[in-house]
């Protein structure tokens, strides 16, 4: 970083989160002014007036909307209008409160689940509008693609200038391996460990293996967020990847050698395989903010197998706790 983070003040939303404490852990080294993570139970933002108490509060130069309620495709099926209500609610008052109080500059972190079911890989921003997400997951995509278009409108007639990213699939250690909100790394990894533990020779798998995903280390996600913050301030929408598309069926078989699992894979194919491909174009993102992945996927996996082993209690947990909410210089 190049020292544009000194002095400000910054306020990031869903920061004792997976991603936002890596993008906290990011912004303390480089000594901002004020750093501002509060919890769920300090504002609830999906109140209109608690966002607003909360920019009063912290009087931020920037923000960074990471905010969300998230899950794998089981709690996708189970709460879709919780998903897409606490989203929408959430991103619409954060957009909101900073355009009244004029913040300069607003990342909000959007998602891929965003994309149509059927898009060509690797998907390019483009490809947003072409189609309807894949069903299991399109309550939370559409509620976050509404906050792109809140985006959008804002900088025609306000002048605000907000930016929105589009991670893909994010892992690494601090993700959440409760079986009720985790997402495939995680949830592959548990099985193997506790099949591992009890003796099983074999873990179900929920589909056929067939679809592929895009996997983005926490750490690269969080410095491409601070990068785009610093650098890019158009109102296109952003990915950010790896530009590594790895089959599931792949993909288990590399987390069970990692994990030390070596019986069988059977796969349910009575269970949704969610969207059929996944993958997408990062060149925007370089091109625009010089943003480029560097962690090895093989490696990205260790890491996270490892911190999972250190932290079972920590890790699965229904509602993870990260570090007390911190707001300090």
């Amino acid at each position: 970083m190049s020292g544009f983070w000194d002095k400000k003040r910054v306020l990031v939303t869903g920061g004792t989160g997976f991603l936002g404490q890596a993008v906290c852990r990011l912004l303390d080294q480089q000594e901002p002014a004020l750093l501002a993570a509060p919890s769920s139970a300090d504002y609830d933002l999906c109140r209109a007036d608690d966002a607003q108490r909360l920019l009063a509060d912290t009087r931020p130069d920037a923000v960074i909307h990471l905010a969300a309620r998230v899950g794998g495709i089981g709690a996708n099926q189970e709460r879709p209008a919780d998903l897409y209500l606490h989203n929408l609610l959430m991103g619409t008052n954060v957009i909101e409160q900073c355009r009244l109080a004029g913040t300069d500059r607003l990342v909000v972190v959007g998602t891929i689940c965003s994309y149509p079911k059927f898009t060509r890989v690797p998907f390019s921003e483009d490809a947003l509008w072409t189609g309807y997400p894949e069903e299991t997951n399109a309550p939370y995509g559409v509620a976050k693609l509404a906050q792109l278009v809140q985006l959008q409108a804002n900088r025609q007639q306000h002048g605000q200038q907000g930016i929105y990213l589009m991670p893909t699939n994010l892992y690494g250690p601090g993700d959440k391996f409760h079986p009720s909100v985790s997402h495939v790394i995680p949830a592959l990894i548990k099985k193997c460990v506790d099949a591992t533990e009890a003796g099983h020779d074999f873990i179900r798998v929920w589909g056929t293996g067939t679809a592929s995903r895009e996997f983005l280390y926490v750490d690269d996600a969080a410095r491409g967020i601070l990068l785009a913050a610093e650098h890019y301030r158009g109102a296109a929408p952003v990915n950010l990847g790896a530009n590594r598309e790895i089959a599931v069926k792949e993909l288990v078989e590399d987390i069970a050698r990692i994990t030390g699992f070596t019986g069988r894979i059977e796969w349910d194919q009575s269970r949704p395989d969610g969207q059929p491909r996944r993958g997408v174009d990062a060149g925007r993102a370089k091109e625009l903010f010089g943003f480029t992945a560097t962690t090895p996927f093989a490696e990205g996996l260790r890491l996270t197998y490892q911190w999972y082993l250190a932290h079972r209690q920590q890790a699965e947990s229904r509602e993870m706790p990260g570090p007390e909410p911190h707001q300090h210089r």
